[in-house]
């Protein structure tokens, strides 16, 4: 059983971000099965994965908030290194020996929520004009950061 299913609320019509946060929601789900299963080891790999791979949505993000001209892109950047932190922060927790899924499972939850129809949608219009002149560029992103390639 999930913990959190996707809602179409949370998209913001890019689908390459949309299918993004679904990973990061899977990992919010996966870090749930890791505590229903009490391994510290499931643990700290969700939260490696989920590291490495909101960073690189990050990255993915902010090339494309850049590329687009978006004028809140400084700002939003901040939003996310401040993100990182708290995750290092619950990761520290993690490795001297605290239960910290619970509380960061709802942290993730309720910041990407609020992230996605706040931040994201705010940028959204721009990034999509942006995207139907350039789509070559967010292939060539995709495959750079993800090692995918989509059509």
């Amino acid at each position: 059983m999930s913990y959190w299913s996707w809602d179409p609320s949370l998209s913001i019509g890019i689908d390459d971000i949309d299918d993004q946060h679904r990973r990061i929601l899977d990992y919010i789900n996966e870090l749930g099965e890791a505590r229903a299963e009490k391994s510290k080891e499931k643990v700290t790999q969700v939260l490696e994965g989920l590291v490495d791979y909101t960073a690189t949505h990050f990255q993915f993000e902010e090339d494309l908030m850049e590329k687009s001209g978006y004028y809140l892109s400084d700002a939003h950047k901040r939003v996310h290194r401040s993100f990182i932190a708290m995750i290092n922060r619950y990761i520290e927790r993690h490795h001297a020996g605290e239960d910290i899924t619970r509380k960061l499972m709802s942290d993730l939850q309720v910041w990407l929520v609020s992230h996605i129809k706040k931040d994201d949608l705010d940028y959204a219009p721009l990034v999509k004009k942006h995207l139907k002149r350039n789509r070559p560029w967010i292939q060539r992103s995709l495959k750079r950061l993800f090692g995918k390639y989509k059509d």
